[in-house]
């Protein structure tokens, strides 16, 4: 099976059900799966997603609505459903998933919705709307299967099997004992696998991973993928058990996270959404092209201060722009290595500076070989050694100082507290123009010009 994309066909075959009757266009939306339902809903407009809804059945629509995209509001979309049928969606999605829903909408609008439903789904999702949407007990699910330390292998499959009932699936087994504490974990297969007279604590796991409910989610994402859990439990800080986050959610985050932070290396705030209009585009953007501008004006104030050389010396500012070229690009590869590393863990001292140090030596070699080929094409274009040694230092100076500012700003700007993501390319930028302009303006000066 492939991945679904949005072809005409399909929007097509849908809105061509859309003017026939229900039966019709039951039969139609059969034939997909509510995760392209979602994604075809990117494309109909609120009538028409409302009508497919409260055709679906129950089960489907609740998932289709799940997998909705935050963008395209499916708050909304189930705001204005009838009563009956939104009271019906919301108690059948996950915990996590409807309180993600419900708090795009308006405090009356929650009010609303969880008037209406069962009072212990109500409260239940009305307990996750207190938590912040980034941390883990936002990205928790209250729904979980636990068994007291102390029960038998019997007891403990009844209450498996009652607890079970509501859950789609469930990976892990969490042991409490008679004050909700978390305890350790179990397996299914080892419950079914003790003896008939085992007790739960016997085939137990004590010490498992788990996270504080204020835990920033990308922390949670992190142990997660360094323990290869399917699902972590969320609690309290005395212990007792409050959900859990289970691995679809943390994808979500890890593509979130990774988009957020590929924006603010560009210089684009996280407030621009994909699929935003153009002012929110232009606001967010506009104050770091404004940033840039200043520093090419000090770049280009460089070249003014060498007129003279560039007057007696026309063939050096066509290798200039190589030269500021060539840095600009070193130091984007050293940032995106060091940005990179910061967001996967916090550097020690030691491993910042062994970064600093890699990145500078990466820059002296890489310097060095592409000056080379520099001094090489002076020397057999322009029949000009010295031009040849000075293009060569500049190109090697310029790609160490890429490389340094590459591995240092970020870590400067992390201890500082500013987001390395957002701010080091304008700053790099600026250092890597200005050397390339300076470095070849200098050394020609005081090498070719005095030399002459």
């Amino acid at each position: 099976m492939q991945s679904f994309e949005i072809d005409k066909t399909d929007l097509l075959r849908i809105k061509t059900a859309l003017e026939g009757d229900d039966a019709e266009l039951q039969l139609v939306l059969k034939e997909y799966h509510a995760s392209e339902i979602a994604i075809l809903f990117e494309k109909l407009d609120q009538e028409d997603k409302e009508r497919i809804i409260n055709i679906l059945p129950t089960e489907v629509a609740s998932d289709v609505i799940a997998e909705m995209d935050e963008e395209h509001r499916p708050g909304e979309l189930l705001i204005n459903l009838d009563p009956e049928k939104r009271s019906e969606i919301v108690e059948d999605l996950d915990y996590d998933d409807a309180t993600d829903i419900i708090s795009q909408l308006e405090e009356h609008e929650q009010q609303e919705i969880l008037e209406d439903i069962d009072q212990e789904d109500a409260s239940s999702i009305r307990a996750l709307l207190s938590y912040d949407e980034n941390t883990a007990g936002g990205l928790m699910n209250s729904e979980l299967i636990c068994v007291n330390i102390n029960s038998d292998k019997k007891d403990a499959l009844d209450e498996i099997i009652r607890q079970s009932e509501e859950m789609e699936e469930f990976y892990t087994i969490y042991v409490v004992d008679d004050t909700k504490t978390l305890q350790g974990v179990v397996s299914i297969k080892n419950v079914i696998k003790a003896h008939a007279d085992a007790r739960i604590r016997d085939i137990y796991k004590a010490d498992p991973v788990y996270v504080k409910a204020d835990l920033d989610q990308e922390e949670v994402a992190k142990l997660i993928s360094q323990y290869n859990l399917t699902a972590i439990p969320v609690v309290d800080d005395n212990m007792m058990l409050l959900g859990r986050i289970t691995v679809d959610d943390i994808i979500d985050v890890m593509e979130q996270e990774s988009t957020e932070d590929m924006l603010k290396i560009s210089g684009v705030s996280e407030d621009e959404e994909l699929s935003g209009n153009w002012k929110e585009a232009v606001k967010s953007r506009l104050p770091w092209l404004v940033i840039n501008l200043a520093t090419a004006y000090l770049a280009a104030s460089i070249i003014r201060h060498f007129d003279s050389t560039v007057s007696q010396l026309p063939r050096i500012a066509a290798y200039m722009t190589i030269i500021a070229g060539m840095g600009g690009n070193a130091a984007t590869q050293a940032l995106a290595v060091t940005v990179r590393r910061i967001s996967l863990s916090d550097l020690t001292d030691n491993q910042a500076y062994n970064t600093v140090l890699k990145e500078f030596l990466v820059g002296l070699l890489n310097g060095a070989a592409n000056g080379l080929v520099v001094f090489c094409i002076a020397l057999f274009y322009d029949a000009d050694p010295m031009l040849g040694l000075v293009l060569f230092l500049a190109m090697t100076g310029n790609l160490v100082i890429a490389g340094l500012t590459g591995a240092t700003i970020p870590l400067v700007l992390k201890r500082v507290g500013i987001d390395p993501a957002v701010a080091s390319s304008i700053i790099i930028t600026t250092f890597t123009d200005c050397a390339g302009f300076l470095l070849p303006l200098w050394l020609a000066t005081n090498l070719l010009l005095h030399h002459h």
